[in-house]
């Protein structure tokens, strides 16, 4: 009997299509992999497992099978998105346990194209924090599960690494899909601004927050991204293939240094696209000294304007210190002239170089752990120390990707990160693809 566990969503989609496997068997597999596994891991807030094969079902029955690009494929959900029928708890004690009686328009496009719902993720409160624990569980890396799998996607990082589900829906707005990604070994894009669409919490943080695909190919990123984004084709041509590439091993954030095993990740993963033929060069963006201040303004503005009609007594004392100091900047941070300078400021790098190489983080991931009950301090110094490199492109609203390349001398994972020009998703996936091709990896942890 074939096994569909471990499959990739191209795989699963087609074999579904061709009628050699049912929604149902398919999602029937998986689900006995999450009940045997995520005790272990902690990636589900809630299993959907009698909806999600009623729903697998549905899907077998529908006329347009043979046409849907993701026909019976499991996906979970990140439990700040709106499921039908489902609560959105986004982590928090604070939020009421009310079901939803819509799709968010990113999971209603995943069914409209064959997904299958099988459960909402866990985040860390308000998906403030790059690491995932609190009142609804801990996330935990299925590579070494000593270590958090990041946030604030880490549960649905977590989910997909441990080969509980092909894909995973996630949202990045200081990087919180490609945090998780590049601990637990996935593929991640998080889109450029008005490419996918958004809604998330009270504003998407302001435009920087952008809905993206965990996955553990390029395809499936690939797949998943054009499903999101109503897109059919977003392949380049072949004589689009040379670029030029900047490679950039220096912290965007004063005072925070990159580590050697993720410095050499990005020089190896340069070295080898040159090989290929790319023009690749070491090239440093004009990072403003401010940009850390503004980074923290932005952040904390975000989850203030996220608490506001809760409970704040329900919510975690990180958040509450989070929230409490991201008021004052409220007014400045939606005026926009920051993130305008520093667009503005970029902006001639990027006419000079197509890609930007950079590692994906700066160190690996901290250990799991009741972050939620830590105090606030330690928690952003445990953040901004580990994931400098994600936030400007939050700022900015260009796309950017993380992609797995080597392991760390832990045997989990390393990462680099890809950042384009608005518009470029496109080449970014194409780069990522040839980085596949050059240096594979493996797709899921050795969970048993």
């Amino acid at each position: 009997m074939t096994s569909w566990v471990g499959r990739t969503a191209a795989e699963i989609a087609a074999a579904v299509r061709e009628k050699r496997a049912t929604p149902h068997e398919v999602v029937a597999e998986h689900l006995a992999r999450i009940e045997r596994l995520d005790a272990r891991v902690g990636a589900f807030r809630r299993l959907r497992a009698e909806a999600a094969l009623a729903e697998a079902d549905e899907v077998a029955d529908r006329a347009d099978l043979a046409d849907l690009p993701l026909a019976g494929v499991p996906v979970a959900v990140k439990d700040n998105l709106a499921v039908r029928g489902e609560s959105t708890r986004i982590g928090s004690a604070s939020t009421p346990d009310t079901a939803a009686d819509h799709d968010h328009v990113t999971v209603a496009r995943l069914r409209a194209a064959g997904a299958v719902v099988v459960g909402l993720t866990n985040v860390p409160e308000l998906c403030v924090f790059g690491t995932t624990e609190g009142v609804h569980g801990t996330a935990r890396n299925p590579w070494d599960i000593s270590r958090t799998a990041g946030g604030s996607s880490g549960g649905s990082a977590a989910a997909v690494a441990a080969g509980m589900v092909p894909i995973a829906l996630g949202n990045d707005g200081m990087g919180s899909l490609r945090i998780p990604a590049a601990n637990c070994g996935l593929v991640t894009i998080k889109p450029g601004y008005g490419t996918v669409p958004a809604g998330i919490g009270n504003g998407d943080w302001f435009g920087m927050s952008e809905n993206g695909p965990l996955a553990t190919t390029v395809e499936d990123a690939r797949l998943m991204f054009e499903v999101l984004a109503d897109r059919r084709e977003t392949r380049v041509p072949e004589s689009a293939a040379e670029r030029r590439i900047a490679l950039s091993v220096r912290s965007p954030l004063v005072g925070v240094s990159v580590s050697r095993p993720y410095a050499d990740a990005a020089r190896e993963a340069a070295a080898l696209l040159a090989r290929a033929g790319h023009e690749v060069r070491p090239a440093d963006p004009p990072y403003p000294w401010w940009l850390g201040t503004t980074s923290l303004a932005h952040w904390t503005a975000g989850t203030a304007v996220d608490a506001e009609g809760l409970d704040h007594r329900r919510l975690a004392r990180r958040t509450r210190v989070h929230a409490t100091l991201g008021r004052r900047f409220v007014k400045n941070v939606r005026s926009g002239d920051r993130r305008e300078q520093l667009r503005r400021r970029l902006e001639p790098f990027f006419a000079d170089h197509d890609v930007l190489l950079t590692p994906a983080l700066a160190r690996r991931s901290p250990a799991a752990g009741p972050w939620h009950e830590r105090g606030w301090l330690r928690n952003v110094l445990a953040n901004t120390n580990y994931s400098p490199m994600t936030p400007p492109w939050n700022l900015t609203g260009w796309p950017a990707m993380s992609v797995p390349f080597g392991t760390l001398p832990s045997g989990a994972p390393c990462a680099v990160q890809l950042v384009g020009r608005p518009g470029s998703e496109a080449a970014l996936l194409e780069v990522a693809g040839q980085l596949e091709v050059l240096r594979p990896w493996q797709r899921t942890a050795p969970l048993g």
